[in-house]
């Protein structure tokens, strides 16, 4: 059969920068990517459970390299950019997924150390890699960049304030530089996922996790790293090419259930 359209879904040979790919999301979303034929670059704070993945992806024919990075260091984003350029000699796809979560109370004595902490990550540390990255996406023929926000970032629970806050930064991040780099040809999208099951989550009793879906979630459970992956992949196809300041929620109905 003769093809009809003309549009690429193909991320094959495209150089992919992911943060926070030691596991969890990043982890699915390094192993799809390598999956998909891309050459993925796997960044984490985390050296040995990022050496891990790499490992994983090129025993079972990807190809990935795997950087120890700390997104709250801009020297560290520059020598690991550095790097990556000088092995690879392009960067199309940077996906800011590396994050923390530090629960607190807004009369907590160590209310604005936390506060600091958690801005520097979720927030101003996306900011460092896109500046860091900017020069070369410029050069890719699909350049993508796809933010991680989660969907605190369209809501709110109590005692998380300063994560709330960073995650609505995000979305307000990635809606500004969407129309900023569209002139480039540059796509800024965003992820919100929901309640995943991940190292974050793990803690939480099954129990608990069982109610709280019922209660809240129509599909009635979690979501899975590889869920969230794919919502992630499909931003950066070259077949994305008009999708722009996009925030998709990944959360199985949580956002608009009312009740």
């Amino acid at each position: 059969m003769n093809k009809l359209t003309n549009l690429s879904r193909s991320v094959k040979e495209s150089v992919v920068l992911i943060t926070g790919a030691g596991s969890g999301m990043g982890k699915a979303t390094a192993q799809l990517f390598a999956d998909q034929g891309a050459i993925t670059i796997a960044t984490d704070i985390n050296k040995k459970n990022i050496d891990a993945v790499s490992n994983e992806i090129n025993n079972s024919g990807g190809i990935s390299e795997s950087f120890s990075l700390d997104v709250g260091n801009k020297e560290n984003i520059a020598e690991t950019v550095k790097e990556i350029i000088n092995k690879f000699g392009k960067l199309d796809i940077l996906i800011n997924n590396a994050g923390i979560a530090i629960p607190t109370d807004i009369d907590n004595d160590d209310y604005e150390i936390y506060w600091d902490k958690t801005h520097d990550i979720l927030l101003k540390g996306q900011v460092r890699l896109i500046r860091e990255c900017l020069p070369y996406l410029k050069d890719s023929p699909f350049p993508r960049i796809v933010n991680i926000s989660s969907t605190e970032g369209l809501g709110a629970s109590p005692k998380h304030s300063p994560y709330t806050s960073a995650k609505h930064g995000v979305i307000g991040l990635t809606r500004s530089l969407a129309v900023e780099l569209g002139s480039l040809g540059i796509t800024v999208n965003c992820i919100c996922p929901g309640p995943i099951n991940t190292s974050m989550t793990e803690k939480i009793p099954q129990k608990d996790k069982d109610i709280y879906s019922k209660r809240r979630v129509p599909l009635r459970r979690y979501g899975n790293p590889e869920e969230v992956a794919h919502a992630t992949l499909n931003f950066c196809l070259p077949s994305s090419s008009f999708i722009t300041g996009a925030v998709l929620a990944v959360d199985g109905g949580l956002t608009v259930k009312r009740a």
